[in-house]
């Protein structure tokens, strides 16, 4: 596919990371060590994304339900998570990228809250890809906290029920300013959306890829930007035929 035909680029990618524990345990790994290799194809396909003309590119990193897992895993991954946001300014600015942290962060230990201000301070004025990670995001969470929000407005007398309408309520979402995903992928052979992006992703093209994200490269997101190409998006409407 001709990436320079940007009428075909979906200008929203969002992706669910799946696969790091599958991959790692089919090397002999521990699965650490698969959410390590997880963290590093973030970085690549980071660029990947720009250079094929996306603008947004949003990951599902950790969700709500992932504080079930093992305290084993929960805590390498939060390791994995202090040393990205460590590294993340300088190579964020070094790109010209902006990074935003979605989902309810009060949950996240304080040094993880300070480093995620701290990176989404310095990165704000940046023009590049807009890179957006849901963290302890899980989106019946968000569209609840965005409604209790509203609510609140709404019996302090600065809104009236009426009023409320779908621009309202994607304002009080994490993702607000932001467009919605074109483009869903999730990857490892699993097809669900597993509880992301559910108000956001109403008219997404979804594309679903055996390959574990690990191993996820320029071949398989050109495989996704081909597959949507030739997708026909009406968002509800229908083609007149001649």
């Amino acid at each position: 596919m001709d990436s320079t035909d940007q009428e075909k680029i979906p200008r929203h990618i969002a992706v669910i990371l799946d696969g790091n524990g599958r991959w790692a345990k089919a090397k002999g790994l521990p699965r650490k060590l698969g959410h390590v290799q997880g963290a590093k194809t973030i970085e690549e396909v980071c660029e990947l994304m720009w250079n094929h003309g996306v603008e947004y590119f949003t990951v599902y990193a950790f969700s709500t339900e992932n504080w079930k897992r093992s305290e084993e895993e929960v805590s390498a991954l939060m390791t994995i998570l202090r040393e990205y946001m460590v590294k993340s300014i300088q190579r964020a600015n070094a790109n010209n990228m902006r990074v935003r942290i979605i989902g309810e962060k009060s949950r996240l230990a304080e040094d993880i809250q300070k480093s995620i201000a701290e990176l989404e301070q310095a990165t704000v004025g940046n023009t590049g890809l807009k890179f957006t990670i849901a963290i302890n995001y899980g989106s019946r969470d968000e569209i609840t906290r965005a409604v209790r929000r509203i609510a609140g407005r709404a019996a302090s007398g600065e809104i009236s029920a009426d009023s409320i309408n779908e621009d309202m309520i994607s304002a009080e979402l994490d993702t607000a300013g932001y467009p919605d995903p074109d483009l869903l992928i999730r990857t490892s052979g699993e097809q669900r959306i597993s509880n992301f992006l559910l108000w956001q992703c109403a008219y997404s093209e979804f594309y679903f890829t055996d390959v574990l994200w690990p191993d996820f490269g320029e071949k398989d997101l050109v495989a996704a930007l081909e597959a949507y190409a030739g997708r026909d998006r009406r968002y509800g409407g229908r083609r007149e035929t001649v």
